[in-house]
């Protein structure tokens, strides 16, 4: 309920802020658990996904979010869940497994931090393990423009990645950091510039 309120909220500010056009909504499937794989430059990102995506979202955020208790409480019932960037990640690989294997939408950014510059960084093999171990389509997403006050954003979101032939193969780091690239290269396709 909350995060319903809370993003009836978000969108109605963000049409006063920016001036946001969404793209291809139709693209999220409507049910079962898929990860939405999303370009990240902004602490706006999160907020801006959330808004885009006709479903609600968990998302993974470092740790030190959760300290202040307010804000850590406040995030916490908006979807996230902490995760340690400095190793002891398999808490928060379970945590991505329980929220896939109960059929939500996980989002992920596939460079697992902030590129603020605006370049295409580098992909992390987490979002191609955490999605074939799972058995779900990626859903690519990219957000374009500046945030800036009433600068045009184009958040688009692209057709399912569907990564069946891999379900159930043993596959190696190499293997994963392809899934990996191919998934942020089709991410960065729905660029607008």
């Amino acid at each position: 309920m909350f995060y319903k309120f809370a993003l009836y909220l978000v969108r109605f500010a963000l049409h006063f802020i920016f001036r946001v056009k969404y793209v291809g909504r139709e693209n999220m499937p409507k049910e079962g658990a898929c990860l939405l794989a999303v370009n990240h430059r902004s602490y706006w990102d999160p907020v801006m996904a959330g808004a885009a995506s006709p479903r609600p979202l968990t998302f993974m955020a470092k740790e030190e979010l959760f300290k202040n208790p307010i804000f850590g409480k406040l995030i916490k019932s908006l979807g996230a869940f902490p995760v340690n960037r400095h190793g002891g990640e398999i808490g928060a690989i379970k945590s991505a497994f329980k929220i896939l294997g109960e059929g939500r939408v996980m989002l992920m950014f596939p460079e697992g931090r902030r590129v603020t510059d605006g370049t295409k960084g580098k992909a992390k093999p987490g979002v191609a393990m955490i999605a074939q171990r799972c058995r779900v389509p990626v859903i690519p997403m990219f957000i374009s423009g500046e945030y800036k006050w009433m600068r045009k954003i184009t958040i688009t979101i692209g057709k399912p990645i569907d990564l069946s032939e891999y379900y159930g193969k043993k596959l190696n780091a190499e293997q994963l950091q392809k899934i990996a690239d191919n998934i942020f290269d089709t991410m960065w396709s729905y660029k607008v510039d």
